[in-house]
């Protein structure tokens, strides 16, 4: 998997580039690329993703640039680290803004998309989305698993732990390696 990362819980916001620069901030936003900064002493790689904070206490924040579906990590102003990340598919784009971080939910799942199946359990659609699909009479409605959950609004965004293919594919959520969105929900 990916590595980990980082974000202030009670306080990250996700910024749209024409804010102020705060601590405690995030970017959601489409951008140039990015080089990544050479590794520090002790830092961690994968192919995709790195981490290195040691000796940096700064706040932390969070940039996304959907364009290279990267999310990029500060503590204050100096990186200590990238991932990549899937964000929303065509129909369900990814919104640009602020926003807190208002709630965390270790094993959430979601209550719009996931599965339906029958009375006898059989799956009879597997790309569910609760406002368009009924629910069969004896059947159940699955909702897909959103492990550390980092809610950016109450319309749904959030960040969490899922599929990170090379395009955006998500319902509009940002979509984090495993490692990655387990150290960020515990930062």
């Amino acid at each position: 998997m990916k590595l980990s990362h980082l974000l202030a819980a009670g306080a990250l916001l996700v910024l749209l580039p024409s804010c102020t620069t705060s601590t405690h901030r995030t970017s959601l936003r489409q951008a140039s690329p990015v080089r990544i900064d050479q590794l520090r002493e002790g830092a961690t790689q994968t192919q995709y993703s790195y981490w290195s904070d040691h000796g940096v206490s700064a706040p932390l924040r969070v940039r996304i640039d959907l364009s290279e579906q990267t999310a990029y990590f500060f503590r204050g102003a100096v990186k200590v680290g990238q991932s990549r990340v899937a964000t929303g598919r065509a129909g369900h784009s990814t919104p640009t803004g602020s926003f807190t971080i208002s709630q965390k939910v270790a094993a959430k799942r979601s209550t719009l998309y996931g599965r339906i199946y029958d009375a006898g359990g059989k799956v009879v659609v597997h790309d569910a989305d609760t406002r368009r699909h009924s629910i069969p009479e004896g059947g159940k409605f699955v909702g897909c698993p959103m492990p550390y959950w980092m809610r950016l609004s109450w319309k749904g965004l959030g960040m969490h732990q899922g599929r990170v293919p090379r395009s955006p594919v998500s319902h509009g959520c940002v979509r984090m390696p495993s490692k990655v969105a387990s150290t960020i929900y515990s930062k």
